[in-house]
């Protein structure tokens, strides 16, 4: 998936986000609640996606000068998307998991439609905040991943829209 500018980027947005939801609203109380080998149900892995997009619509809405104050600024170019996912696979098979807020609670079946409309009105919140950024703005500051360490507000894009893919590849792996 060739992914870089903003239209790629909310493209990729997109498809990722209404693929999850997509499968999830198709299953049945026992698939939604599965927890096969004590992994996380279908139900946690939207409740965790969801919680990992949050933080995003406060970040992609402060002012610049307050991510440059709380964060800092770039000083290397962006990764590609590619760079990126072989970046966080590589922290992945290093043990590197979800930590603190970012571990999902117990979701029940009644939960699942409201959880979908929620991550995908989050979807559509952050693509509307990047688009008031510019391309420069994306490659110029820095926000910090609990895996990954500081990048930059693209490559946390990129990340997100990996996220999706990841998390749907693990559950298509359950059947």
């Amino acid at each position: 998936m060739a992914i870089y500018n903003k239209a790629e980027i909310e493209k990729g947005l997109e498809e990722k986000v209404n693929a999850i939801n997509q499968y999830i609203s198709a299953l049945n109380l026992e698939q939604f609640e599965a927890t096969p080998g004590n992994k996380w149900s279908a139900g946690q892995n939207l409740d965790h996606l969801i919680r990992s997009i949050r933080p995003l619509q406060v970040a992609y809405s402060l002012p610049k000068i307050m991510l440059k104050i709380m964060f800092g600024r770039a000083n290397r170019p962006s990764k590609t998307y590619e760079e990126l996912v072989e970046k966080y696979n590589t922290r992945l098979s290093a043990g590197g998991r979800a930590s603190g807020i970012f571990i999902p609670k117990t979701i029940v079946f009644s939960q699942k439609d409201r959880l979908i409309r929620k991550y995908n009105n989050q979807k559509q919140q952050l693509i509307s905040k990047i688009r008031k950024q510019s391309e420069e703005d994306l490659d110029k500051y820095i926000l910090p991943h609990p895996l990954l360490g500081k990048i930059t507000l693209r490559e946390m894009l990129f990340f997100t829209i990996y996220h999706n893919e990841h998390h749907l590849r693990i559950l298509l792996e359950r059947k």
